[in-house]
């Protein structure tokens, strides 16, 4: 049977702690953080005194970037104490997480202190990242070795999705199934089940990766930033790359796991390569240990009053200015949008004997001996080749683990090359061709097989229950319409989802147009609608070149019909005759925002980042988005918190003029974009079936729309507006900031449009307006300021850099 996890103690408040703990309050589960108490305090010593390295730990987590809590208020959750006089509080806990330092007599002091404390049924686990499972706990009573396992997070917790779970030799199964269930659905994790080998699965792999990318760098004659330029989205892998990430990570951590792996694996014919390298330890030696100490790989330093990156010259250890890297092969790669497709063509010319430049050889060297060396380590990390994959994928933020990259370029090619160097293959890949196969994966009609070394047969790619894929269901035929930017998927139980799978998933013709059709299948054919899809944002929002295009040949005909279309979805959404949910995960930008805001009930991944950004590019929400936020305005006003219809609108006022985005969905609760009763889901790859129940409790509930129709809901929604009332304050806050110094003239310009809507015009007296009305004023100042030569250079410049322009 799963046990119930309603409370946790974790044990250890430094990084890695204190932001478990915070992610643990992020899911709502109450936590006591403990740590020791400061050495040397005179006797008697208050307990805030006695609290102080805990309470540091604490701070740090709240002030830490990127954020450590979803919502600064949710660490209120977190009790603090010491080891001293607060260790009694596990008989608290149903879950107890030790994170103190990476030193096995240290844990096991503690955890014979705690044994003595924990209640019968408590799970114990610890946070190492590659000392034994089992020596932590040996010796310990038989129920606590029962109950214990390695959970093993990665940094920062919140938002690497990995947790190995690495049982010991007594752990019950269920507590492994209670454990791998909590990280999963409250946790949001992906969980793969490690065996207790040093630094278990993605570390393993993800060391010797980067070890192996300094003895390249040496071998070709490469600098920091050619290493880095391919080892980051080229391959699929994250921007950070390979020296970035070591910064981030800290060169004395990375040498504590690379002396650990070497010390602890005799038998790894690989060993050596595990060898500290020179150059690190004359690193390490003079300080240069990355981000905590200020300069490690790169430098980040003051010239002129602006900052800039350095570099450090692995020659000399000096650093000097930071260096674009220019390969052919790289820049061609940048036009290759599918990361499988880009990597066959960075390495065909090595496996077609052809030339190749210097970061085709890296690629092809680097990529290649991590696969072979992954190959190899199966069955002795992991049994499962798609949990190695996940691993890497979900820990090291690589798109495709090991065994997907094999299959990416060509399992036999790949071996073929391998041999032509006189390289030997792996028994696992050996015996995957010798069994006819030409790939790890295989996937028919929706679902997906991996090779099993034991049986060498293909076995079922187990998902936890409850997920729904968008793409499993496609392939398996569930598909019931299509076009170039978004599909109608039949998810089941008389749901369909509105798939949105444009490029950035960016709002136009096509999305529309699907949109109309799921709101038209719901009158015959299904009882509610999701809009959802698991790229990795939801929609950055309305195709501004095409919006820049239309304003450049003043085509103001085009573009009110455009934005009117817009507007008219959107109301189909909100007045459908039956309950729609939207499901935003990452960006949910401008127009992907207004679409989440019509619909019935939100259901949000916890990652959400949602905004109404248009202020940023010289605009305003166009598309029903003005209007609905002022709608939350009365909601709010109404809401017997004492709060008058002016002061609800400021804060609204304040996030579109500012273009504020969450930070995450509690985040966007907060600022208004998610209402009370809209759901949250942690784990994201749950969001659509989470969100496909949210849309069948709405049907069990008896949902009807406000109106029968989209045109009578826009007429007879009755708005309350202030007109004059809340013009003149907003008026006078514009001026403040530009004051201030807060914004640019064209800043106030637009800000005094959308106060203008928000106002419900040019209003004497506070009166009602209809839902139209509204939608009038937005789309008449969203096209007039598209015919403004400062917008139209703000959305220019945002087309080509990506980042807002202040004119």
């Amino acid at each position: 049977m799963k046990r119930r996890i309603e409370k946790a103690v974790v044990l250890g408040a430094g990084t890695m702690g204190s932001r478990i703990a915070a992610h643990l309050a992020n899911a709502g589960l109450p936590c006591i953080l403990l740590d020791i108490v400061p050495p040397d305090l005179p006797a008697g010593a208050p307990p805030a005194e006695r609290n102080r390295i805990v309470r540091a730990g604490l701070d740090a987590a709240k002030k830490s970037r990127p954020a450590a809590f979803f919502h600064p208020s949710f660490a209120e959750r977190i009790a603090i104490g010491n080891f001293d006089d607060d260790l009694a509080r596990c008989a608290e806990a149903d879950w107890i997480i030790e994170v103190v330092a990476e030193n096995l007599e240290i844990k096991r002091q503690l955890l014979a202190r705690v044994a003595r404390h924990r209640k019968p049924g408590a799970i114990v686990s610890t946070n190492t990242s590659g000392l034994p499972i089992h020596l932590i706990a040996e010796g310990l009573p038989e129920e606590f070795q029962q109950h214990w396992a390695g959970t093993h997070f990665f940094n920062p917790p919140r938002y690497l999705k990995l947790v190995e779970l690495i049982p010991g030799p007594k752990t019950l199964p269920a507590v492994l199934e209670t454990l791998g269930d909590f990280c999963d659905r409250r946790l949001g994790k992906g969980v793969v089940l490690a065996k207790d080998t040093p630094n278990f699965i993605a570390n393993r792999i993800g060391t010797f990766s980067m070890l192996n990318a300094l003895r390249l760098m040496a071998a070709l004659g490469l600098t920091i930033e050619e290493v880095d330029a391919c080892t980051g989205p080229a391959v699929g892998w994250p921007k950070s790359a390979t020296f970035r990430t070591a910064d981030i990570v800290g060169l004395d951590v990375l040498l504590h796991v690379v002396k650990n792996i070497y010390e602890n694996i005799p038998h790894d014919e690989s060993r050596e390569s595990y060898r500290v390298p020179a150059l690190l330890e004359e690193m390490a030696r003079r300080g240069m240990l990355g981000d905590k100490t200020g300069k490690g790989f790169y430098q980040r330093v003051k010239k002129d009053g602006s900052s800039e990156i350095l570099t450090l010259d692995v020659n000399t250890l000096e650093y000097r200015p930071k260096q674009k890297a220019r390969f052919a092969s790289l820049e061609l790669g940048k036009s290759i949008e599918d990361t499988r497709e880009r990597l066959r063509a960075l390495v065909t010319p090595i496996l077609a004997a052809q030339p190749a430049d210097k970061a085709q050889k890296f690629i092809w060297g680097g990529l290649s001996e991590m696969c072979l060396y992954a190959a190899r380590r199966v069955p002795e990390i992991s049994d499962s080749l798609a949990d190695v994959d996940r691993a890497m994928r979900w820990g090291f933020g690589w798109e495709l683990g090991p065994f997907e990259l094999m299959d990416a370029i060509g399992v036999r090619a790949f071996a073929g090359q391998i041999e032509k160097e006189g390289r030997s293959l792996p028994p696992l890949l050996s015996k995957l061709l010798a069994s006819g196969r030409d790939s790890f994966y295989t996937t028919e009609k929706g679902k997906t097989a991996c090779f099993d070394l034991a049986s060498a047969a293909a076995r079922p790619v187990a998902e936890p229950p409850g997920i729904l894929i968008l793409k499993s269901l496609k392939d398996a035929s569930r598909e019931v319409d299509r076009n170039a930017g978004a599909s109608l998927i039949d998810l089941g139980d008389g749901v369909v989802c509105c798939e949105f799978h444009a490029k950035m998933n960016a709002i136009g013709g096509d999305l529309v147009a699907m949109l109309h059709k799921g709101v038209k299948r719901l009158e015959t054919d299904f009882d509610a609608m999701v809009i959802a899809n698991q790229a990795i944002n939801f929609s950055v929002g309305a195709n501004l070149m095409l919006v820049l295009v239309a304003a450049q040949e003043q085509e103001w005909d085009d573009l009110h019909l455009a934005v009117r279309q817009f507007q008219n979805v959107n109301l189909a959404l909100k007045y459908a005759p039956k309950p729609v949910v939207a499901a935003p995960q990452g960006m949910a930008l401008g127009g992907g925002c207004e679409i989440s805001l019509h619909g019935a009930k939100i259901q949000a991944a916890a990652e959400a980042y949602i905004g109404l950004i248009e202020a940023g590019v010289g605009l305003i929400p166009g598309g029903g988005g003005t209007k609905e936020m002022l709608i939350r305005a009365n909601e709010h006003a109404a809401g017997g918190e004492d709060l008058d219809l002016f002061h609800a609108l400021k804060p609204v006022f304040e996030t579109i003029a500012m273009a504020k985005v969450g930070t995450s969905a509690e985040e966007c609760r907060s600022l208004g974009f998610l209402r009370p009763a809209d759901g949250v889901s942690l784990n994201r790859d749950r969001l659509v079936a989470d969100a496909k129940e949210a849309a069948l409790a709405l049907v069990r509930t008896g949902y009807r729309p406000a109106a029968a129709t989209p045109a009578e809901g826009a007429a007879a929604t009755q708005i309350r507006v202030l007109g004059e009332q809340f013009l003149s304050g907003a008026k006078l806050a514009i001026h403040m900031l530009l004051r201030g110094g807060y914004a640019s003239e064209y800043d106030a310009h637009v800000a005094r449009k959308l106060a203008h809507i928000l106002a419900g015009g040019a209003l004497s007296v506070p009166q009602l307006v209809s839902e139209q009305y509204v939608l009038d004023l937005e789309r008449e100042a969203f096209v007039s300021l598209c015919g403004e030569k400062k917008t139209q250079e703000r959305i220019a410049h945002t087309l080509k850099t990506g980042k807002p322009l202040r004119n």
